[in-house]
């Protein structure tokens, strides 16, 4: 069975608005469920698992129904960090699972077809993470000065879902502190084990809302879509 994790626990300071980030709406609908309707459309994609803050649980199961978002099993208060977060879904998803998709919340204009391609590649290696080209030159700096230029043919931007069986992934969280900041995704963890993780190209659209411009930005897209 394959058991999406939706983080979606995150404050959003970046936003610097009243609201998580998530929450905020785009084109008339919350962030989060234009990122749910992209799940619950995957046909690869058996039940779905929300991670949220507890002072946001209330709303955002009493919205669900209103969005006809039906494959949600479970939805679970998150923790202080992402990694925690994950890890509360992660333990709510033990049952039956076993491929399971870690997808970020405010990444709206992920593809089902994205989702299932990420999923077959983790089923036949253990772990495959969705990425794209990067389009800006890369430069490694040390003490506020470029060191070298890095070639961007060898350089990835690493998006989600991240897709890993139920057992490396609960596995790569038993080795680390859930509680570091610096655990950002998912990837990082189970490359600590020295698991080799498949990439799987996507489209640079997948962006993630963070910034208030990126809520323009991502208005733009969906009148693309549309």
């Amino acid at each position: 069975m394959n058991v999406a994790i939706i983080a979606a626990a995150g404050q959003g300071t970046r936003m610097a608005g009243k609201r998580p980030k998530q929450f905020l709406e785009l084109a008339g609908t919350p962030i989060i469920f234009h990122t749910l309707k992209a799940f619950e459309r995957c046909e690869a994609i058996n039940e779905i698992i929300v991670v949220v803050a507890a002072a946001e649980r209330a709303w955002f199961e009493s919205r669900v129904e209103d969005y006809g978002v039906q494959k949600i099993r479970a939805v679970v208060d998150g923790g202080a960090t992402r990694a925690e977060s994950v890890l509360h879904g992660l333990q709510a998803a033990e049952r039956g699972a076993d491929i399971v998709a870690v997808h970020d919340a405010v990444r709206p204009f992920v593809t089902s077809e994205e989702i299932a391609r990420t999923l077959t590649a983790a089923r036949l290696g253990g772990a495959a993470i969705l990425v794209s080209p990067p389009v800006d030159t890369i430069k490694e700096i040390e003490e506020a000065r470029v060191v070298r230029t890095l070639r961007r043919a060898d350089l990835r931007n690493a998006l989600t879902p991240q897709c890993f069986t139920y057992k490396l992934l609960r596995q790569a969280y038993q080795a680390v502190d859930v509680l570091d900041p610096d655990l950002t995704d998912e990837s990082s963890l189970v490359e600590r084990l020295g698991v080799k993780i498949a990439i799987v190209e996507g489209n640079g659209r997948n962006i993630k809302i963070t910034r208030p411009e990126d809520i323009l930005i991502g208005e733009a897209i969906l009148k693309g879509w549309s």
